[in-house]
């Protein structure tokens, strides 16, 4: 097992420092280089960009509604939604229709402008990518 990890570790070693700490990264529109910790790792999570993703096209969605949509289990949503909640990108509120705990999530501004990042930097992407070939 310690050969594989330090196999790994070489193989990392061989890339030049410089191409290891390249990423693209959107300001204003256009590309340019930057460091991996620009990308919003937080949002790049298939379940938090689809949680971010739904309800930037919806006013607000019910935990229900989230669930349903996204197909996954009240845990997993529970556990992404938190996440999103505490890094300011989605707001939660919690209320009662009749005896009936009704958990209901907005996207915040922070996280419209997170998701707005995160699009544009994909985009860039996809266009350095296209470029490229």
């Amino acid at each position: 097992m310690g050969n594989a990890m330090g196999r790994q570790s070489t193989a990392r070693q061989e890339l030049p420092a410089r191409e290891r700490r390249e990423s693209l990264r959107v300001t204003r529109g256009e590309a340019r280089q930057a460091a991996p910790a620009d990308f919003d790792r937080l949002i790049h999570e298939r379940m938090r960009l689809g949680i971010v993703s739904a309800l930037a096209v919806n006013r607000s969605l019910t935990f229900s509604e989230l669930k349903s949509l996204l197909q996954t289990t009240d845990g997993n949503l529970s556990i992404h939604a938190r996440k999103l909640e505490e890094a300011g990108y989605v707001l939660c509120t919690k209320s009662f229709e009749g005896r009936v705990p009704r958990t209901e999530y907005r996207l915040a501004s922070a996280g419209r402008r997170a998701l707005e990042r995160y699009l544009a930097h994909m985009e860039a992407l996809i266009r350095a990518t296209r470029e490229g070939s």
